[in-house]
């Protein structure tokens, strides 16, 4: 009879050791492989909620996915913790791709169609997404619902946060020298799927997903 583990920690550690048998039975050089580097081909810049694990959504294995997340997936032009992954993964690691990922139900997304007090970090934090919300109040405002305008926030600030990223001095010598390309998405969490945003004619076309 199996005993349940309740303490979180317990579970995290116990949880290891079958994915290491695991692993290891169906490959017993997979983690040798690991050990001796990493040369992921995609820098996934994704939000810092629980239901959004990148390896798991996408079916990709470890070292296949380089990962940098936050809340709300947002890239600031002063973040130097997300400025150093970027030039990690694009000058030394050679990423061919950079994805921003957002998704539905997101938080801080949420949490940007108000100017509710949600303490001096979170509110620094979300500023530039609040900023968004400002910006695009008269189309947000034509949209049936909050849910509704959560996604167009979140599909905006993907928007927002690779044209950010297109200022980085890394990134503009890879477009460049080495056809680096960035994309965004969205994660539909109630359908479990990929959307990939697309830009037409050099204007923002987010219209591939509507929400329910």
């Amino acid at each position: 009879m199996s005993i349940a583990i309740t303490d979180p920690i317990d579970r995290i550690v116990a949880g290891n050791a079958i994915y290491a048998r695991q692993t290891s039975e169906t490959d017993p050089n997979a983690f040798a492989e690991l050990e001796r580097g990493q040369s992921p081909e995609i820098l996934w810049i994704g939000c810092a909620d629980s239901r959004v694990p990148e390896t798991t959504v996408c079916n990709c294995a470890p070292g296949e996915l380089f990962v940098h997340r936050n809340i709300a997936n947002t890239v600031h032009g002063n973040d130097i913790s997300a400025a150093s992954v970027v030039e990690y993964a694009v000058a030394h690691l050679k990423v061919r791709k950079i994805v921003v990922c957002g998704h539905t139900r997101c938080g801080g997304a949420n949490a940007a169609l108000t100017d509710l007090d949600l303490g001096t970090t979170l509110n620094t934090w979300l500023h530039p997404v609040r900023e968004l919300r400002r910006k695009h109040r008269a189309e947000l405002e034509r949209l049936p619902n909050d849910d509704a305008r959560a996604v167009r926030v979140a599909e905006l600030n993907v928007h927002q946060s690779i044209d950010v990223l297109k200022q980085h001095p890394a990134v503009m010598k890879a477009v460049s020298e080495h056809s680096l390309s960035l994309h965004g998405m969205i994660y539909d969490i109630g359908a479990g799927k990929l959307w990939l945003l697309k830009e037409s004619r050099g204007k923002k076309d987010y219209g591939l997903w509507t929400p329910k």
